[in-house]
């Protein structure tokens, strides 16, 4: 009887109760300790993948900068040029084409450049117009039009790109 009270007891205790109370009593980790390590273990993989897709973009953009010095090329920032007195570009990189003190010349790149082609913008900063085509928000689209400008009649062959923001 007493083999059947127990057996009863088991028997309840297996139907009523779940895998969880069992791993709590051996001390091994329930089913929501297990679900939120995994949880955890996917989040830090995918820093781990976001943090190696950042290091190859600026693996990347660091060799395209080594290509731009190859080819003999000035990345120039507003801070390196002077004062910006042209409204706010959109843009963070443009191929400049020429920067001329006479307003003539710079009309008539500004002319030649869009006879080709291209929108150029007219940046003028100090007593300076320059006059940049191809406008691009990253430095491997910049590269791209760089070399594109370049083997344009019109590119004289000190091509530079300005650097804004």
């Amino acid at each position: 009887m007493k083999t059947n009270v127990v057996l009863a007891i088991v028997s309840v205790l297996l139907v009523c109760s779940s895998c969880d109370m069992f791993r709590k009593i051996a001390g091994r980790p329930t089913s929501d300790e297990i679900e939120a390590r995994r949880s955890e273990a996917v989040k830090k993989d995918a820093m781990i993948e976001a943090l190696k897709q950042r290091q190859q973009a600026q693996a990347d953009s660091l060799a395209i900068v080594d290509s731009i010095r190859r080819m003999e090329t000035d990345v120039l920032s507003l801070s390196e040029i002077g004062d910006l007195y042209t409204t706010t570009l959109d843009h963070r990189y443009y191929i400049i084409v020429g920067s001329f003190r006479n307003g003539a010349n710079a009309e008539a790149m500004l002319k030649t450049a869009s006879d080709a082609g291209y929108v150029p913008v007219r940046i003028q900063f100090g007593a300076y117009t320059a006059i940049g085509v191809s406008p691009a928000d990253n430095i491997e689209d910049a590269f791209l039009s760089l070399k594109s400008v370049k083997r344009e009649s019109f590119s004289p062959s000190d091509v530079w790109i300005l650097m804004n923001r």
